[in-house]
């Protein structure tokens, strides 16, 4: 078999044909492919069985159905706008087969549709190369654009209904690419000719376990978990708990310079994933890097919720969680002001806490800084789709039995906002290639989620995405009214340009329902990448400058691009406002009055679901 015998290859005569297999060898993995797909499905029907499924997937189902089909009732209502939509899409095609027809009569012809340069689903030449497979890519990326253009230009479908339409188009146009299926994907035959289907083989050997690990839903496995472990060779800063409660521990870690700043940083980590994002290991660690520029750093560790966390809502949240490790801190270093981040909806609970704070006259906290953020849910993004009356309903009665929801959900829902770079490479590149998956640490956390309570998320999606109610001063917590125009501190507000979670443009709008001064700083690059980016790495940019008004189109006019990481600009920004320093061995985790219970990185942060 040469070289060039392989699909995608060219000469003058144009590609030449696939390889045959050896189908022996093909038939035997065929047999085995049986035996493994039997297995896959065993463990996918194991919990019906057992009647322990608590699966929504009928009322989502439903959602999309009736959402899409208010989309083609704005059109088909019209007979003339429905033969002008088809006529769109046939004219399209009319192009492609007269391009298809030139090529194959050897003439050069441009292609009618090229996928984004981004896109990298037909970087195989093969989609290129051999005919049958440009005319299926095009094709596609004709009829996706045009399901996106029916969605756009239904008239009369207001906002969350064009919203939603828009993103489950993007889920069904992302699942039906014909990079996602063996027969449709030059490189996928080219492989398993070559492996005389041995991929397919272990791609459902893998399948089946997934589907196993996941209680019979299907967890990607986007990396080898097997590479990691917790407090080994991830969340590896050395410190110690000094605090715990049933909610949270409470680390604090050990100075790494002879002299740290007076004043100490109490870190407030989402609780839908675990705070190990800001301490992956010494190279991309924010928590490390802190520390060696001389701050003694806490961070909140969240428990995983069970069956007994169920009533535990934002109150509890902030009492036991921000407000305890605020009391924590200050027994710990004899600090009375302390500075504090929260991260994403970390950083929502912290808007809250201040407010909270602030209408008590508790002013321990002395400034704060939020990353990706959102307290005014106005352009919340994509995230939206999810959030509606009907769907609440749906999510509160899968959560009713149990009193959470499994990270799992939470974790797809996020994939879900990028299906072509989280979902469906891992899909192709594991389940069909075969191939075991990179082990990347930052997808090791990815997947290495976390249950949410009950009261928790039903209060987060109501009152902040569905109702918007921080910024119109309607949230009450503790018997106290929040009022975000009172909290009057310092603030240093960190969005980032391409964030999916916490838009860029939401962030900014946010920064107005504060009452004090208001740092912006636009990071280059998307909702983790944006903030874990190390200043030795000098990856990507930030904004910063002008005051937080207007649009971000505007701003980032005006704004000052920097390149490299925000990092050193947050720090000088905390170091000017408090600049004293102590001898370092003043902060030795567990010397204070708070005593070392165990070394970081805790317990709650290793329970697995």
């Amino acid at each position: 078999m040469t070289k060039n015998s392989d699909a995608g290859s060219s000469s003058g005569n144009g590609p030449t044909p696939f390889p045959l297999p050896d189908f022996e060898a093909l038939s035997e993995n065929m047999a085995r492919l049986i035996e493994e797909s039997g297995k896959a499905t065993a463990a996918y029907l194991k919990p019906i069985e057992e009647r322990r499924t608590f699966d929504g997937a009928g009322g989502e189902a439903a959602e999309v159905v009736k959402t899409l089909g208010q989309v083609a009732e704005r059109w088909f209502t019209d007979p003339t706008k429905a033969i002008e939509a088809q006529s769109q899409l046939a004219n399209s095609f009319v192009d492609l087969w007269g391009s298809m027809l030139k090529r194959m009569q050897g003439e050069t012809a441009e292609p009618i549709a090229t996928p984004d340069r981004k896109d990298q689903r037909f970087a195989d030449p093969g989609w290129s190369d051999l005919p049958f497979f440009d005319f299926l890519k095009q094709a596609y990326l004709l009829t996706s654009k045009w399901a996106e253009n029916l969605v756009e230009n239904a008239e009369g479908l207001d906002d969350h209904t064009r919203l939603k339409a828009r993103f489950y188009v993007k889920q069904l146009s992302g699942a039906l690419s014909p990079s996602n299926f063996l027969l449709t994907n030059p490189e996928l035959i080219r492989e398993t000719v070559r492996q005389n289907g041995a991929n397919l083989v272990r791609g459902m050997k893998m399948l089946a376990e997934d589907v196993a690990a996941g209680h019979g839903e299907l967890k990607v496995r986007q990396t080898d978990a097997t590479k990691f472990e917790i407090g080994v060779n991830v969340a590896v800063s050395p410190g110690k708990v000094v605090f715990r409660n049933d909610l949270i521990e409470l680390i604090q870690y050990a100075p790494a310079t002879e002299t740290v700043l007076k004043r100490p940083l109490l870190v407030v980590p989402p609780w839908i994933n675990k705070y190990y994002i800001l301490d992956l290991n010494a190279e991309k660690s924010f928590i490390g890097w802190a520390v060696s520029q001389g701050l003694t750093v806490f961070v909140v560790s969240w428990v995983n919720p069970d069956e007994r966390y169920a009533d535990k809502g934002w109150q509890a949240y902030m009492q036991d969680g921000i407000l305890a490790a605020i009391d924590a801190v200050q027994q710990a270093t004899g600090e009375e002001k302390i500075t504090t981040i929260g991260y994403c909806v970390g950083g929502t609970l912290l808007a809250l806490t201040l407010a909270y704070m602030a209408q008590k006259g508790d002013d321990r906290i002395d400034s704060a800084t939020f990353f990706t953020a959102q307290v005014d849910f106005t352009h919340a993004g994509d995230l939206l789709a999810f959030v509606d009356e009907d769907q609440l309903k749906n999510v509160d009665a899968l959560m009713r039995p149990r009193g959470f929801l499994e990270g799992s959900r939470m974790a797809a829902a996020f994939n879900m906002l990028r299906p072509n770079d989280l979902i469906w490479p891992y899909v192709i590149n594991v389940y069909m290639k075969g191939n075991d998956p990179f082990p990347f640490d930052l997808l090791y956390w990815n997947s290495d989620s976390t249950r949410l309570t009950a009261a928790n998320h039903s209060f987060y999606l109501r009152t902040c995405y569905l109702e918007n109610r921080l910024v119109k001063g309607e949230v009450e917590l503790g018997g106290t009214k929040l009022d975000l125009k009172k909290v009057t501190i310092p603030i240093y507000n960190l969005a980032a340009r391409e964030d999916h979670i916490a838009p860029a443009r939401s962030v900014l709008k946010g920064s107005a329902a504060f009452g004090g001064p208001v740092k912006l700083v636009v990071a280059g690059s998307g909702h983790i990448a944006g903030v874990v980016n190390p200043p030795a790495l000098k990856k990507y940019q930030y904004w910063a400058g002008p005051a937080p008004t207007g649009t971000l189109e505007d701003w980032l006019e005006a704004a000052t691009e920097t390149p490299g990481s925000w990092w050193p600009n947050w720090f000088a920004w905390v170091e000017a406002q408090a600049p004293q320093r102590i001898p370092a061995a003043e902060r030795q985790p567990g010397n204070g009055q708070l005593k070392a219970i165990c070394e970081a990185p805790g317990e709650y942060v290793k329970a697995r679901v």
